[in-house]
């Protein structure tokens, strides 16, 4: 599963890190709370949850400075 393109509203802080407040949703904006953030050889990553519970991740990509939203991640199931 690939990533796909997500409009972001953010904003860049003095020290680095960004504040993401909204993403557009099939063509709703939403506003989301904003967790982790990270930089990696890929982009800047940001966990994000969004209305229902719903946690997601977003790239940033340095290379065209487009967002993504990545696939969903499977949680891992323990028999306990």
């Amino acid at each position: 599963m690939s990533a796909n393109p997500i409009g972001v509203e953010c904003k860049f802080l003095v020290d680095g890190t960004l504040t993401v407040s909204h993403v557009d949703l099939e063509g709703r904006w939403t506003a989301v709370e904003q967790g982790r953030q990270w930089v990696d050889q890929l982009g800047r990553h940001v966990l994000l949850m969004l209305p229902g519970q719903i946690v997601r991740e977003i790239r940033l990509r340095p290379d065209t400075m487009t967002w993504e939203l990545l696939p969903e991640k499977k949680q891992n199931t323990y028999l306990v």
